[in-house]
């Protein structure tokens, strides 16, 4: 009589839905410097990936995202937090993260901007008093050390440009981690769907009033343009947003960050292959390293 397979716990789908979330977020960094190929502003790349992702959001909100039986309903209290956090972690960060991608490659952009894993543990201490429990010191401590490791294998340019990069990329990571905490509270009771719906159907909102309120364009622009924003708007925005806080909603805010540390990882691999940009012997060695913090916090019991 044939055994029924094991099916998999809500932490292993998390992990899953978290390493994925990563990776296809990660992808962002390589799609926008594609793009900049084609001189195309940081406001108009972010404004078409939001003008596209925006049909999805509602459309994936109104079809699973409606109360269902023994789901809390939304109090103004939480809908006006879920606006905040949609307003600073997904258009805010994103606007930073556009920004500072002018200055820095990809990679190093993935780097700085994760950093924000230890933002949550301390943010979360701070205000909550959440306890940091030892494994996530001794994963979030590898993780850096791999980070610290990439960096210093990487090509940093003194001057301004890359401080102004820098600091507009950590800003993006504190603005973020502020979106991570804000999820792992409210997803789980208000549902995973109708959470992330209405934090991004936020985000592209605030993002298409600031484009139609600049002067950069959003027509004429050359096609691969438009194509990039369509991928990075379904790959890199939708799916994602909605695995990562599906993942939050199963293992916390905590461990959710700390395994998004992979972005890093899965971005110098992705420049390596999309924009020819060569990992050296350090970039790997930082990367087995994040891999090892990961992969400790994919053992622990929660």
């Amino acid at each position: 009589m044939h055994q029924q397979p094991r099916p998999y716990s809500a932490r292993t789908v998390g992990i899953l839905c978290l390493l994925l979330g990563a990776v296809l977020f990660s992808s962002k960094g390589v799609i926008i410097k594609l793009a900049y190929e084609y001189g195309v502003s940081s406001i108009s790349l972010l404004g078409l990936r939001m003008i596209f992702s925006l049909p999805l959001f509602l459309l994936i909100g109104y079809v699973r995202g409606g109360k269902k039986a023994g789901r809390a309903s939304i109090s103004t209290g939480d809908f006006i937090i879920i606006i905040s956090l949609g307003v600073m972690g997904y258009y805010l960060a994103s606007y930073t993260d556009f920004l500072g991608l002018r200055y820095l490659s990809a990679g190093m952009e993935r780097v700085i901007l994760f950093t924000y894993p230890t933002m949550v543990l301390i943010i979360q201490r701070l205000v909550f008093g959440t306890p940091i429990r030892p494994v996530q010191w001794v994963a979030t401590g590898i993780c850096y050390l791999g980070i610290v490791i990439a960096f210093s294998g990487s090509d940093l340019t003194a001057g301004g440009d890359f401080l102004q990069g820098a600091a507009l990329i950590f800003l993006s990571a504190l603005l973020y981690s502020t979106y991570i905490i804000g999820s792992g509270r409210l997803a789980p009771k208000l549902g995973n769907v109708r959470f992330t719906s209405i934090a991004l159907i936020t985000a592209s909102v605030a993002v298409i009033l600031h484009v139609l309120l600049s002067s950069e364009p959003l027509l004429g622009l050359p096609p691969m343009v438009y194509a990039y924003a369509g991928v990075m708007a379904v790959f890199c925005t939708v799916i994602p947003s909605y695995l990562v806080t599906e993942g939050v909603r199963r293992l916390g805010a905590g461990d959710a960050a700390i395994i998004g540390a992979v972005g890093p990882v899965a971005t110098i691999v992705l420049e390596y292959f999309a924009l020819h940009e060569h990992m050296n012997g350090l970039q790997g060695l930082g990367a087995v390293f994040i891999i090892a913090g990961v992969v400790i916090i994919g053992r622990s019991k929660g």
